[in-house]
């Protein structure tokens, strides 16, 4: 990443300006503390920050843009979960990046979760500058997607800041609804089949599941002289309970 090695050190934070330069600026310097900065400064760059060009502005501010709103959603229920910090980590694992521009996108993360700027705020100013772009805002917003689908339920703080930043992107209702149908849709008819929701505790989810097997068992239903077409209903009923529960199991890691 060009823009990195040319705007760190002070002047990043100064080029991208308002929440974003807020946020970039708190983590170069939480990594220049870290490191020590006469260890860790690069030499032989042009500090001038209105050096970056066009295509590099746009990265920086994905960059940025995409961490600080990170932290933001995985703090917003007020619980940030393993999976949740797991998916992060992939994120960055996969960057081509060396490693202190690794260290610079957990900064921005975890600076951004206890910031005093909103959610909305990092979207904004991302969209004022890839705005332009609907298809690299449209991938953007489908990796928030993945974050929120991380520990398997969308929670209603997040699914209102999802909807607070598809008015930002201008993203239409059917994309919004196809990007939550992809990463929730299966997992909702799921719970609905155990008569139950993604806020559910873990216990609520096995009574339901214990219950619903005894009344669909075919067993049962033999036994209370049933006719056989509702035989035919309650087996193929009994197989999507089991399938539902394994797979909120598997979800939910219990």
């Amino acid at each position: 990443m060009g823009w990195f090695g040319k705007l760190t050190f002070g002047s990043l934070g100064l080029f991208l300006g308002g929440p974003l330069g807020a946020m970039a600026g708190a983590a170069l310097g939480h990594i220049l503390l870290d490191k020590r900065e006469a260890h860790f400064q690069p030499t032989g760059y042009n500090m001038d920050y209105q050096s970056l060009e066009r295509a590099e502005e746009t990265q920086a501010t994905y960059f940025v843009s995409l961490f600080s709103i990170l932290g933001k959603l995985a703090k917003i229920d007020n619980v940030v979960t393993g999976d949740e910090i797991a998916l992060v980590q992939n994120f960055i694992d996969k960057m081509h990046a060396d490693e202190r521009e690794k260290q610079f996108a957990k900064k921005i993360f975890n600076e951004s979760k206890n910031s005093s700027y909103a959610i909305e705020d990092f979207a904004g100013q991302f969209y004022r500058v890839v705005g332009q772009q609907p298809a690299l805002v449209l991938s953007f917003f489908d990796l928030l997607f993945q974050l929120t689908a991380a520990d398997g339920k969308l929670h209603p703080s997040e699914e209102e800041a999802l909807l607070k930043i598809k008015d930002i992107f201008k993203i239409s209702d059917r994309q919004f609804d196809d990007l939550k149908g992809a990463y929730f849709r299966e997992l909702d008819r799921y719970y609905k089949l155990l008569n139950c929701t993604p806020e559910s505790s873990d216990q609520k989810i096995r009574s339901n599941y214990k219950k619903l097997v005894k009344d669909f068992h075919p067993d049962t239903i033999v036994s209370k002289g049933l006719p056989e077409e509702f035989l035919d209903f309650a087996t193929n009923r009994f197989r999507e309970i089991q399938e539902a529960y394994e797979k909120i199991k598997q979800e939910r890691k219990f």
